[in-house]
């Protein structure tokens, strides 16, 4: 075999590199001396090739057909066909089953389809083979381990940075840190993450991953333009098309989400997504029986799927919803359908804020309890998970400082998009605090809580409190005597709720406080 260093700009060879293998047994052997000796020839320092040289065969896999199943499964991911790529990660841990990265990879991909169960299980092997592999491996299987097998997204946030050192044009470090960004409500360092990897390699992944940060940051035009320029190279998937549809959401637009929905239909492990996307559009709109109706639908094409843990997320958002509209039965009935599929990490928080939410306090709190003995390290369970419930579970016992005080710890990362990449929740710090300050008269200090939502629509998108932050600001003005205010904002959110189920208990709520009102 012969590697050439070609120069991009004028197409001549810098330096070349070869070598022969006595067969396909011998094949990375071969490539990893050629790997060596072009290091050499381009300049490299031999402290450093020595440093950085784990040979081919003793790094990823001595299996030429793994090594091949993996990369078209890498390939696959750096386009956003998650599903396509788990019977070729598959294949590859079968052919090896010592293949650290397929292992890492493949927790990857559960992670990006909103499976953290099984990713937790394939991550810690991955982590329990990394002695076997090479330095940039070992980065990658460890910060990963950190993020979403320990949870620790600070530490992990730390070796991604070391990595960044190391490897100062790898995009899958800057890919990283925009996700523990963003899932730290640090929006503009996502963004500027995801710039960087998508300088470095415009892949369809990092298209999509930049159009998410733009819809974060309320930059929907930008948002748009680049989408449009994925779609005419050809570098479009399901997630971009995800993410075009929380577009049209934003912008109002329902042919526009239509048009989603009906790309997305029939294709397995993406369908689902939009229907339950379209479930919480009905729910924000005030359609709840057709929002329950379109959650069975996704938690049923989910199932069929075999992504029981995603499935489990469309019926714990459905708890919440129910729970905020005033359907506490309804809320109870579907977190238990949630956990009867799934008690994962981001399942039992849903649920439990969801039963929180219905009143259900005891059973709220014994799912709090036990998400704390899940990780003591944990960052999403300790800083917003567990104060968020605890906090909702106080102002159901009329506690409301109680309540902001448990809410204190949440402060810092409270904005954060949590949870997987099919249901991602945001902001339901804030709401409780606001709740909290209406049940203490705090007209003022509510509003600022309940407005903080509304101005991140791009963060919260359709997540059912967002409308109740309308419903929420309205109530705010009023305990504060500000009767117009209120009027104005009750008005809104009735234009919102104007195709609204009419019997809604919150509407009905709604109307009957807007005609006290002076």
């Amino acid at each position: 075999m012969i590697v050439k260093a070609v120069n991009c700009s004028s197409g001549d060879t810098i330096a070349s590199a070869e070598a022969t293998a006595a067969d396909k047994s011998h094949v990375l052997d071969a490539l990893s001396k050629v790997a060596t000796d072009l290091r050499g020839k381009l300049g490299e320092s031999l402290a450093t090739v020595k440093k950085f040289d784990t040979p081919l065969q003793e790094a990823p896999t001595s299996s030429l057909e793994a090594l091949q199943a993996y990369s078209k499964a890498r390939a696959l991911t750096s386009a956003g066909e998650f599903p396509s790529a788990i019977p070729l990660l598959k294949r590859a841990i079968e052919l090896d089953p010592n293949f650290a990265m397929a292992y890492a990879g493949l927790a990857t991909t559960y992670v990006d389809l909103g499976e953290q169960g099984e990713a937790v299980q394939q991550i810690a092997k991955a982590y329990e083979l990394r002695d076997r592999i090479s330095e940039r491996e070992r980065y990658y299987i460890e910060s990963h381990y950190e993020e979403f097998g320990t949870g620790d997204l600070i530490k992990a946030r730390e070796t991604y940075d070391q990595w960044l050192k190391t490897y100062p044009r790898d995009e899958v470090t800057y890919t990283n840190l925009g996700v523990v960004d963003s899932q730290l409500g640090d929006y503009q360092k996502a963004f500027d993450a995801g710039a960087a990897a998508f300088k470095i390699n415009p892949s369809g992944l990092n298209y999509t991953n930049l159009v998410g940060s733009y819809i974060s940051l309320n930059r929907l035009d930008e948002a748009a333009a680049l989408a449009a320029d994925a779609q005419s190279k050809g570098l479009e998937s399901g997630y971009l098309h995800i993410g075009l549809y929380q577009l049209a959401f934003l912008r109002g637009d329902s042919k526009a989400m239509a048009e989603q929905v009906a790309w997305g239909r029939g294709k397995p492990g993406i369908e689902d997504t939009f229907v339950a996307q379209e479930a919480d559009r009905s729910a924000y709109f005030g359609q709840f029986r057709a929002a329950e109706a379109l959650t069975r639908q996704a938690a049923e094409l989910a199932t069929h799927a075999d992504e029981k843990e995603t499935a489990a997320t469309y019926w714990a958002q459905a708890a919440i919803r129910a729970g905020l509209m005033g359907y506490p039965e309804a809320s109870k009935k579907s977190a238990a359908a949630a956990l009867a599929l799934s008690n994962s990490r981001d399942v039992s928080y849903l649920a439990a804020l969801g039963l929180a939410f219905a009143g259900d306090s005891a059973r709220a709190a014994s799912l709090a309890d036990a998400l704390a003995k899940m990780s003591a390290t944990d960052t999403l369970i300790n800083s917003i998970y567990i104060p968020t419930v605890r906090a909702q579970i106080a102002l159901n016992g009329r506690d409301a400082q109680k309540a902001i005080d448990k809410l204190a710890v949440a402060e810092k990362y409270e904005m954060g998009q949590t949870g997987t990449s099919n249901i991602i929740p945001a902001a339901y710090p804030p709401y409780i605090r606001g709740e909290a300050y209406l049940a203490l008269k705090q007209g003022a200090e509510a509003a600022m809580e309940f407005q903080k939502i509304i101005d991140h629509a791009g963060v919260v998108v359709n997540n059912p409190n967002g409308i109740m932050a309308y419903l929420g600001l309205a109530r705010a003005y009023a305990v504060e005597g500000d009767d117009a205010k209120a009027r104005v904002a009750y008005q809104n959110l009735f234009a919102k709720w104007k195709d609204a189920d009419p019997d809604l208990p919150a509407l009905l709520q709604a109307k009957a406080e807007y005609a006290k009102l002076k």
